[in-house]
């Protein structure tokens, strides 16, 4: 027996549900790419992620995913030979570096202390155990989707101005942009990349970096800069040079219309929304792990990203039995745990096109997914998430 019939809910950690606004604006014949309303749709989407973003600085569009934009990050700034250094908070900021490792830069990574953010004062004594200036850049994640850590990203600038480092600062937003505050330019950021198919609910397919004014400075001495994601050439006066060629168009009338939504919620409301929607879900973890199977990974409140929950199985249970009876029975798709965490968790993201049904819908899932398979935990896990959603939004 199953009750899945109905709309399939997806609660992985990208690609995340797409709003039926965003598929109606991609709904449309192609259109001519050397001038005319794409070339608006360009610019207005180049100005609008800096806003996003919170820069003055220049944004560029990839046709790619957000490992697409680490390399154009990496190529446009760095050369064969430099130095960085890799923050940890799980696995995707140690990707990205392993990624710069096989473009030929060296990588050191500075690790964290378990399932936890990084530490600034660590950054802060590493770069100043460096008065050469050999490590050439900081890299990191705003949000590593593997374990669900936030890292403090003005904490951390803050540590690279203290220890009077020249090293760039670059962080992946992958995870994160429009789901939480990020303020590049505030916080010394010099380089962010992102990607379309997670906060800013759009397909995947397009991904962005943003430059400030000494990423700029360091692009004109890089030596691993390439034709398809050099900088340089996508300032070129032709608009298809945006996109070293045919641009991706009907990604681009999605995105338009998911930044539209974005603006007409307001950021503010949207952060505090994706706020409330995590807190929930973290409320009905912590009555589950009563049982003394599960628990949050994280154990630091402040260091629990509002985007995406992992959920480590504490007594060694193969969560797979769990997510397969919330597929086939339910129709709600949980996110596998990866990296170190792989078969040992699962993962619940709450993040873009998401709501408060949608989320208890998910929590419901897993509870009655925890009943049918005699998992041990906390009852009334839902009934906490409600009790705080309507505490949250009163009446």
């Amino acid at each position: 027996m199953t009750v899945r019939n109905g709309r399939e809910f997806l609660s992985i950690p990208g690609p995340t549900t797409v709003p039926d606004e965003v598929l109606g604006a991609m709904h449309r014949p192609a259109v001519e790419i050397y001038g005319g309303s794409l070339v608006e749709i360009t610019t207005s989407l180049l100005d609008d992620l800096r806003r996003v973003f919170g820069t003055e600085g220049r944004t560029y569009i990839y046709a790619a995913n957000g490992h697409g934009a680490w390399e154009a990050a990496i190529t446009n700034v760095l050369s064969r030979g430099d130095l960085v250094l890799v923050l940890e908070s799980g696995r995707f900021a140690v990707s990205w570096g392993e990624m710069a490792a096989m473009l030929g830069v060296e990588t050191e990574i500075l690790p964290s202390n378990g399932h936890g953010a990084v530490d600034p004062g660590a950054v802060k004594a590493r770069l100043e155990a460096d008065p050469d200036g050999r490590i050439k850049a900081v890299m990191m994640v705003q949000v590593d989707t593997s374990t669900s850590v936030v890292n403090d990203v003005a904490a951390i600038g803050r540590a690279i101005e203290e220890a009077g480092h020249g090293a760039l600062y670059m962080v992946d937003t992958i995870a994160s942009l429009a789901t939480m505050p990020f303020e590049m330019d505030a916080w010394g950021v010099d380089v962010t990349v992102s990607a379309a198919q997670k906060g800013l609910m759009t397909p995947p397919g397009l991904s962005f970096v943003a430059a400030g004014p000494k990423a700029i400075a360091a692009h004109s001495g890089a030596d691993l800069r390439t034709s398809y994601w050099d900088w340089t050439g996508r300032e070129g006066p032709l608009h298809y040079q945006k996109y070293c060629g045919t641009p991706p168009e009907h990604l681009l009338f999605g995105l338009r219309r998911a930044l539209d939504l974005l603006f007409e919620e307001g950021l503010e409301n949207v952060f505090e929304r994706h706020r409330i929607l995590a807190e929930a879900v973290r409320r009905a973890v912590a009555v589950w792990s009563e049982g003394g199977a599960l628990d949050l990974s994280v154990t630091d409140p402040a260091a629990r990203a509002n985007s995406v929950t992992t959920i480590v199985m504490t007594d060694g249970t193969d969560p797979r039995p769990l997510l397969d009876y919330c597929d086939t029975r339910w129709g709600v798709v949980l996110g596998v745990g990866i990296g170190a965490l792989s078969e040992q968790a699962f993962r619940i993201a709450h993040m873009g096109h998401v709501n408060a049904p949608m989320v208890l819908g998910t929590l419901a899932a897993v509870e009655a997914g925890l009943i049918a398979l005699d998992i041990p935990h906390g009852r009334g896990g839902v009934q906490a998430a409600v009790e705080l959603i309507a505490e949250t939004v009163p009446a």
